[in-house]
């Protein structure tokens, strides 16, 4: 089965993060976002994954080429590059002559892992043209939610977790927001699905294709996921996606690096520390905090330096950061190279080198 990850996104809320890296390179709890959704699709037995680049896709590239190493279950891994941007369907589109079978896509910007295999039955089952993958949140706001129906032509039972798709609304307001179950971005989708797409045309999935299918009355079919997914499109669901992936290390579907305990609210993983759960922070491999500093619901990449008697909260801060003594940063997302010198206070800031 083929596998398709959609990576060509900029990331433009995690900047400047991503002024080196796309979004899906970003890293939670050390690895790739990109590598989630990989590993999800490994485990239903894809054996040959596309990755659709385009901003940084040459970073993404030399990722991709290591996947089908010797040792890998991926026979064949590959990049598509973007000449420019066509849409999360319309870049899709650009490799139908290599998906002429029942196919994964999924998106390499939100952590995904969960068993994939539940996600295909149900769409056999239901013969539907596309199925998708569902997870429900507090607030759908800023999610496109789905309603779902035991037939195919039926009323939205909010009560169910799996059934027949039969309305879409992209980022409701409270008011218009009819269920809190909403579109993870994962799809098993038919050839003939995608051959709607029009040729050489910017296109969307959720906006254009989903309903267009539903207008010709073929079937949609949804089923909530157990596992993980976030959404890691903003420096605090970046951040809250760490905190719990490490709090719920022992019940995760996938494992955790392996680290020895370094007190009572703390773990070591390969020399990622996580600081107690009052403090909600992960400091990655090689980050060095000086005496008396205080790291709060915040996330600190690799090899990157915090001096004495600072107060970080909130905030992101990047690969290879330098903050002197005494410095108050909060609500902050610090790209990496930064320097910045002792003494210093920032709120609400996003800073690049």
């Amino acid at each position: 089965m083929f596998g398709v990850i959609m990576a060509g996104g900029q990331g433009t809320r995690l900047y400047p993060l991503t002024a080196n890296r796309p979004k899906p390179m970003v890293e939670v709890i050390g690895r790739p976002v990109i590598e989630y959704v990989k590993d999800a699709m490994l485990g239903a037995g894809v054996s040959d994954i596309i990755v659709t680049t385009g901003y940084k896709g040459d970073m993404l590239e030399e990722l991709v080429n290591t996947w089908s190493d010797k040792g890998s279950v991926l026979e064949n891994s590959s990049i598509n590059q973007e000449k420019f941007p066509m849409g999360t369907a319309g870049s899709v589109r650009l490799l139908i002559d290599q998906l002429e079978d029942t196919f994964i896509v999924g998106s390499g910007d939100s952590v995904l892992s969960c068993d994939l295999n539940k996600l295909i039955k149900a769409h056999k089952d239901s013969k539907a043209k596309v199925t998708m993958a569902l997870w429900e949140v507090e607030n759908p706001s800023e999610f496109g939610i789905v309603g779902l129906s035991a037939s195919s032509n039926g009323e939205v039972d909010g009560s169910l977790e799996e059934g027949y798709v039969v309305r879409f609304k992209e980022k409701p307001s409270p008011k218009e927001a009819f269920s809190t179950v909403i579109n993870a971005g994962l799809y098993i989708i038919e050839p003939e699905a995608l051959a709607l797409v029009p040729e050489g045309e910017k296109y969307d999935f959720s906006k254009q294709l989903f309903p267009k299918i539903l207008e010709m009355g073929w079937p949609i079919y949804g089923k909530k996921i157990d596992g993980v997914w976030f959404d890691v499109g903003s420096p605090d669901e970046l951040i809250r996606a760490q905190q719990v992936l490490i709090s719920n290390r022992n019940e995760l579907p996938f494992p955790m690096p392996k680290g020895d305990v370094i007190g009572s609210n703390g773990f070591n993983f390969e020399d990622s520390q996580v600081l107690g759960s009052n403090l909600g922070s992960v400091i990655s491999s090689g980050a060095e905090i000086g005496e008396n500093s205080l790291i709060s619901n915040s996330l600190i990449m690799s090899n990157s330096n915090i001096g004495s008697n600072s107060n970080i909260e909130r905030t992101v801060i990047g690969q290879n950061v330098s903050i002197g003594d005494s410095c108050m940063i909060s609500d902050c997302i610090i790209g990496d190279n930064v320097s910045i010198k002792s003494n210093t206070s920032i709120k609400s800031a996003k800073l690049d080198c």
